[in-house]
């Protein structure tokens, strides 16, 4: 137990970008490395490790969905485009046709 708090001690707190979280995490999942050997190697208790793998496995669902929503978005922002070019075509159709009607008045 001393080991630990001694281990612990040593490891200063430091702020990790989430890409490096994201790395460790990965490294860690993909069984590259033990996971104490991974937390050595990086300087982070265990728990901490966890910790990011949790959050990892827990959020990692909305990453689907929101690029499903994306996908939704996009789908429709390509239609709104389409029904633009659409109305831009059928309004220049109607000037030339009110303007021919005009010169046959005339």
């Amino acid at each position: 137990m001393k080991a630990d708090k001694r281990e612990e001690a040593k490891m200063t707190k430091r702020e990790w970008t989430e890409e490096q979280k994201f790395k460790i995490v990965l490294e860690g999942l993909r069984s590259e490395t033990p996971v104490i050997k991974l937390c050595e190697k990086y300087e982070i208790i265990q728990t901490q490790y966890y910790k990011w793998r949790d959050m990892l496995l827990e959020h990692g669902k909305e990453l689907f969905i929101r690029a499903k929503r994306q996908s939704k978005e996009e789908r429709m922002e390509r239609e709104i485009v389409n029904l633009k070019k659409i109305i831009r075509d059928l309004t220049v159709e109607l000037k030339k046709r009110n303007t021919s009607k005009t010169v046959e008045v005339k």
